[in-house]
């Protein structure tokens, strides 16, 4: 066991193991809900007696260890030891030690197994929201609440749509492997779907007292590395790696020394990785010229637009707004049509960009979602409606559900100096 000097957040690290272990178990066991309960149980074990025993010399091992136990707890209790005789002495193994020689081995708990997990979770027996929930879940750690939270459903819908992904995996007899060519394309366009969703969520938390959480997001970014290198012809997965890297590359500019949100135009845009930029500027370069343009392409192409403005005052906004035009005819939807409002105000003025908005708040999709209020309340504060965009400002931070976007958004409030009544 290793202790308390410099030892890793046992909370941070359990989140990084959980996909591995997972991963490892379905590969051994072949059953996806059982195996996931059983890391769950084996996750509260090591929440339990790893602050006071140390962290082990190899965690994912024990981890590994201890769920098998569990699993094969179960499987006994329900007459099935026959199939897991052959695991016995792997399950057997003391906590202190990793299992043995293998494919077990901590060597083969990083990528493949995360990304098997993900194909697995993108299985085409499963609807796509259910594909992508369930990866969120199980791959990416987020709670229900949070998956929710990116879906815009109510969390009681989002639950039952992950517990009955999972017994249809259950249900398909769904291998542990990667699918072959035929199915790659469909499963990919879900996979890169998820690995969005898990960027986004780690750039902006929907909820919390912190405004990132950077393993999600830098999760995010070594599972898209990865696919790159693996199908490095492939343009939307350039575009995507692209993306995230011209986004991530803003976080440290993005939050005051006390944690706050600091918008994107008030941003030390010195602070910014240009090694970053200049890596995501390269890989959307090489792909857009080939012409199979795909949504996020152009997502990067807005992202790199942005990222090499010197200030936000010398933004070429009418180039986002063609691209934001070019990304509502490739993927429509209410979130983009909310960006392309705030493009047209920047060019056109925020009467313009309020007289799409006014459409937009009849979405039954983004009722009562804060980005939808705090897009009005910019756009009113813009046009010298300041006691419209104090109501706004105060609407959208009643719906937030991220401590320092509502602290933000009430500031902004305050600073428009109309009293509150």
């Amino acid at each position: 066991m290793t202790g308390a000097p410099g030892a890793p957040d046992i909370g941070e690290l359990l989140r990084e193991l959980a996909p591995q272990v997972l991963g490892a178990l379905v590969r051994r066991y072949g059953e996806f809900g059982a195996c996931e309960d059983a890391v769950q149980e084996a996750m509260l074990e090591a929440v339990a007696s790893w602050p006071a025993r140390g962290v082990p010399e190899s965690p994912k091992g024990w981890l590994v260890t201890v769920a098998s136990r569990r699993l094969i707890d179960e499987v006994r209790s329900e007459h099935a030891r026959r199939r897991r005789e052959q695991d016995h002495a792997a399950a057997s193994a003391p906590l202190e030690q990793p299992p043995g020689p293998g494919p077990d081995r901590d060597e083969g708990l990083d990528h493949d197994d995360s990304l098997t997990l993900l194909f697995l979770c993108c299985h085409p027996v499963l609807s796509g929201p259910s594909q992508v929930a369930l990866t969120l879940r199980a791959v990416g750690g987020l709670s229900t609440a949070q998956i929710a939270a990116a879906f815009l459903v109510p969390e009681a819908t989002m639950a039952q749509r992950i517990s009955r992904a999972k017994q249809a995996i259950a249900a398909n007899g769904a291998r542990f492997e990667l699918p072959g060519p035929a199915e790659r394309p469909a499963r990919l366009r879900i996979v890169l779907h998820v690995l969005y969703l898990i960027f986004n969520e780690g750039y902006t938390a929907t909820a919390g007292a912190g405004l990132t959480a950077p393993e999600l997001s830098g999760e995010a970014i070594r599972l898209t590395r990865w696919l790159h290198r693996l199908l490095p012809q492939d343009p939307e997965i350039t575009g995507l790696l692209a993306l995230m890297l011209l986004t991530e590359a803003r976080r440290a500019a993005r939050t005051g020394p006390d944690g706050s949100l600091v918008a994107l135009d008030q941003q030390d845009r010195g602070a910014w990785d240009h090694a970053l930029i200049a890596e995501g500027v390269a890989l959307i370069s090489s792909v857009l010229p080939l012409g199979e343009v795909g949504p996020y392409q152009v997502q990067a192409a807005i992202a790199a637009v942005h990222d090499e403005a010197p200030a936000m005052a010398a933004t070429d906004w009418p180039q986002i707004l063609a691209l934001y035009e070019l990304l509502e005819q490739l993927a429509p939807g209410p979130m983009v049509s909310l960006n392309r409002a705030v493009a047209v105000a920047m060019v056109a003025g925020p009467d313009a960009g309020l007289d799409l908005l006014a459409a937009l708040e009849s979405d039954r999709r983004l009722a009562g979602h804060h980005r939808l209020h705090a897009t009005k309340a910019h756009l009113l504060e813009m046009a010298g409606d300041a006691s419209g965009a104090v109501a706004s400002y105060r609407e959208a931070a009643r719906w937030t559900t991220s401590v320092p976007e509502r602290r933000y958004l009430l500031a902004r409030a305050a600073r428009l100096g109309v009293p509150k009544p």
